[in-house]
């Protein structure tokens, strides 16, 4: 009996999405317009860039600098290539092509290295999206978020041994379920070390669950806006990608992940960890469904995780995502206020740089706390005035307090997405006004734009006069109509992308300037078949549980082909996994745990290993059938049946075109 693959090929972890491809197209570039000019200009008039304390406390305790070389793979891929952003110097002015507070801010993360944050605790920046901070104690080091890749991770912590003597990883903790905060583990420890109770592995209560669940439903149309998000398919150059506002760039190695020992699960726990005192806060649903925050009380520091930083973050992440509270996250931040704001010296968290002294903590904390508790007071006031979603966005201006500190601009958020968030989290989609409850498809409704507008002509001598006047979010709005009604319309292509270019020129959101110029890269080359990223890591697999694998086939199941369909199975994964019973009906594949029907059309028996290995395409079901890897009893043409329901996702969809 033939029987199909049981996997299509996963590209699982939505939680990996910002894997990049680093592949990129021959676009022809625009130079910055006159209006973006000015826009960009009128900037240095606006904020205080003369207020250069960022650049001091980012170069403070500066200890060495990263390696030259480039970073590889087994394979002989780039993994990070510390040069990529020799471009952006310190003390130069901005390009016209780049808005002048991102490209500030590119210059904060630009500076490199290890660094002293003080007596005995240290960071590498910039050396992955993310920090890797390193904290020395009795008997050795605590590494707190290893990086996204093994292979930085592995670089980072050479460095620091290079500086600061060998010394064994007594622990390592995750602060968040996000991949850029243990994807590199096995770079700094060993499974057998973690086995062998030779290093402890700390965690937030609930953090494996998120780690693997979080965006595994709706992984492949996350990893490719994400494509978007983080300028992968952007050469890094004052035209292109320049940051992402948070970090540099993702590496693109190794992503792994050794689980838990132990889990912090309440405000006011305390660790003592390689004789330091650890006073832990949670902060669920902050910036990560699972997520801590904590104060070494020994060394008057507090470790803010990713709910402080100097950003406005995202409440929404543009790569597609469950919206995140802003409430919460403001009190998650008055806590640690009041927990330990009256002695701290010292804030760090696990983007950007520390800060220092009593004061300038306080200060920072409360200018974030009062940021996003204004996003969600002021977003549900003009929502309950009758304002909808974008009338919201369009007028809401932060205090001049909020918007004039720099750790409040929206370098990787935008006030903008953040606010339009908040209404959906508290409202949904429906604006109220029933002419939009059922509004026709963007590619219908764009042909009778067009009609209704004179033709896709009359449209376009009125949309190249507005672009001469710098309206290019006008533009770029109205001659998308045209694009969706006639995608071969080439005048179209080239006019929305070179809208969506000075966009992306004037944008101080890393992310908004990526989609923006990713966007216009699109509509001028196409969307090209290039290698896709490498999300299904052997950890992250072994770390789903059977009741996250079955449901997410059935995500692929296309419910109207198996509308009329039948089929009862039993898997059993043995002893340690436990048996399933699956009922396919209704287009719908339903899956119950220690269940087993007796009247099942077939029995499948395998191992949790058989079943990682066919996930991982180590091997196929019917070479683990040959192997006695899996057994199947009954009507194995019921499992085929199945399969041939399921749907492949094609990753290279595209976006700014029908």
């Amino acid at each position: 009996m033939k029987l199909k693959p049981l996997v299509y090929g996963f590209a699982l972890c939505g939680l990996l999405t910002t894997l990049p491809v680093h592949v990129y197209a021959d676009v022809s570039q625009k130079d910055a317009a006159p209006a973006t000019k000015q826009a960009n200009d009128a900037l240095y008039q606006q904020l205080p860039f003369d207020n250069k304390t960022d650049f001091t406390d980012a170069h403070k305790g500066f200890i060495a600098a990263l390696p030259d070389a480039v970073i590889k793979g087994e394979g002989g891929n780039v993994v990070w290539d510390p040069k990529k952003y020799a471009f952006i110097k310190e003390g130069e002015k901005a390009p016209d092509t780049v808005n002048p507070s991102l490209w500030r801010q590119s210059q904060l993360i630009n500076i490199s290295g290890l660094f002293q944050v003080t007596d005995g605790i240290y960071q590498i920046r910039n050396l992955d999206l993310s920090n890797m901070t390193i904290i020395e104690g009795e008997k050795g080091v605590t590494v707190v978020d290893p990086l996204v890749s093994a292979e930085t991770a592995k670089v980072g912590m050479e460095l620091y041994y290079k500086n600061r003597g060998q010394k064994p990883v007594i622990a390592v903790i995750y602060t968040h379920s996000h991949v850029d905060h243990y994807g590199g583990v096995r770079g700094v420890v060993s499974e057998a070390d973690v086995k062998a109770g030779k290093t402890k592995v700390y965690a937030p209560a609930g953090f494996m669950e998120s780690a693997v669940a979080e965006n595994i439903m709706a992984g492949n149309v996350m990893s490719r806006r994400a494509s978007y998000m983080y300028g992968n398919l952007l050469e890094a150059d004052a035209k292109g990608q320049v940051g992402a506002g948070l970090g540099t760039t993702t590496s693109a190695g190794t992503v792994t992940l050794i689980a838990p020992t132990d889990y912090i699960t309440k405000t006011g726990e305390k660790r003592t960890i390689d004789g330091l005192t650890y006073d832990f806060m949670m902060a669920p649903g902050s910036e990560a469904p699972a997520e801590m925050l904590w104060y070494i009380e020994e060394k008057k520091t507090i470790q803010t995780a990713e709910d402080v930083t100097h950003t406005l973050h995202n409440t929404y992440s543009l790569r597609g995502a469950k919206i995140r509270e802003p409430l919460p996250w403001s009190k998650y931040i008055n806590d640690a206020i009041t927990l330990w704001g009256d002695k701290a010296e010292v804030l760090m968290a696990q983007h950007h740089w520390p800060t220092w002294g009593n004061d300038n903590v306080n200060t920072l904390m409360k200018s974030q706390r009062d940021l996003y508790r204004y996003i969600n007071d002021q977003t549900l006031r003009l929502a309950n005035e009758g304002y909808t979603r974008d009338e919201i966005a369009a007028q809401f201006k932060l205090p001049p307090s909020l918007a004039n500190t720099w750790a409040n601009r929206g370098y990787y958020g935008s006030v903008s997405h953040d606010v339009k968030a908040t209404y959906v989290l508290y409202l949904g989609w429906f604006d109220g006004n029933p002419a939009t409850l059922d509004e026709l498809p963007p590619e219908e409704g764009a042909k009778k734009f067009v009609e209704y507008m004179g033709g896709a002509d009359s449209i376009l001598q009125k949309a190249k006069v507005d672009y001469d006047k710098g309206n290019f979010r006008w533009v770029a709005q109205v001659v998308s109509k045209v694009v969706f009604a006639e995608p071969d319309n080439k005048a179209a292509r080239e006019l929305e992308a070179d809208a969506l270019e000075q966009l992306g020129y004037q944008a101080e959101s890393g992310p908004w300037r990526n989609f923006y110029l990713t966007g216009a890269q699109e509509l001028r080359s196409g969307v090209k078949q290039l290698p896709t990223p490498n999300t299904a890591s052997p950890d992250t697999v072994r770390a789903m549980t059977p009741e996250m694998f079955f449901d997410y086939l059935a995500v692929h199941i296309n419910g109207e082909k198996a509308a009329s369909a039948k089929a009862v199975l039993n898997v059993d994964f043995g002893e340690d996994g436990g048996k399933y019973k699956l009922e396919l009906e209704n287009g719908v594949l339903n899956h119950t745990a220690s269940a087993e029907a007796e009247n099942a059309d077939a029995t499948i028996t395998l191992s949790r290993e058989a079943l990682n290995k066919i996930m991982l395409k180590e091997e196929t079901l019917k070479q683990a059938q040959e192997r006695g890897d899996v057994k199947i009893t009954g009507n194995g043409e019921k499992l085929n049946e199945l399969l041939s329901y399921m749907d492949k996702f094609e990753f290279w969809f595209n976006i700014v075109t029908p």
